[in-house]
């Protein structure tokens, strides 16, 4: 396929795990970070907040692209016991999470957005994936937070970096976990009549 011919996606997201998950797929995105608060949202569910996220980062580049493009934004929380959790605030935040988590199931919930700016068209929806934490030792989430690890992504933990060894099971799509439902985004693409293989670049 020439390049001209493939559509044309924008990740509106710093987040290089959703990065790393998207050129795993064949698709190598623009980066344009949004810069979006996520101080001031009033949302009823885990899920709606989520999703509130995502569809402020998404619009808040679609106004920034001048060419024709989909754009992506995404936002993750963790729901655990009906409390939203996003990045810990400090180490000690992070261990007293862990302390919760730990042999217990959260929920993370990853809000997709995307914008077809050529069309105006806009689809957003919300997955949601059940992780079975492992029960660990004090010891082990002193030696976990102190790799500065959990402090950068929703919920305390990452699936696909030392946090693997630590979450027992999911229920439902990993890739959400890590910060985008690539099932979810193919679809959502589909709804926008894009053909998923015509963004793969190798």
């Amino acid at each position: 396929m020439e390049q001209s011919s493939r559509p044309r996606l924008v990740l509106a997201s710093s987040s290089p795990a959703r990065l790393k998950v998207l050129r795993a797929a064949g698709i190598e995105p623009e980066v344009i970070v949004s810069g979006v608060s996520e101080d001031d949202v009033e949302a009823l569910s885990a899920a709606e907040f989520a999703l509130v996220l995502a569809q402020r980062k998404a619009n808040a580049v679609a106004t920034r692209v001048t060419d024709d493009a989909f754009v992506l934004g995404c936002d993750s929380v963790l729901e655990l016991d009906g409390e939203i959790y996003g990045k810990p605030a400090s180490p000690t935040d992070a261990v007293e999470r862990w302390r919760s988590m730990r042999g217990r199931k959260g929920v993370l919930h990853t809000g997709h957005c995307v914008i077809d700016t050529r069309r105006g068209k806009t689809v957003a929806e919300t997955a949601s994936t059940v992780v079975q934490f492992a029960d660990l030792s004090d010891a082990e989430i002193s030696a976990y937070v102190g790799t500065g690890e959990p402090l950068n992504v929703a919920g305390a933990f990452k699936i696909d970096a030392l946090g693997g060894a630590f979450v027992e099971r999911v229920e439902g799509d990993h890739h959400n976990i890590v910060g985008l439902s690539l099932p979810l985004l193919r679809r959502m693409l589909g709804d926008l009549d894009v053909f998923w293989p015509d963004l793969w670049n190798r």
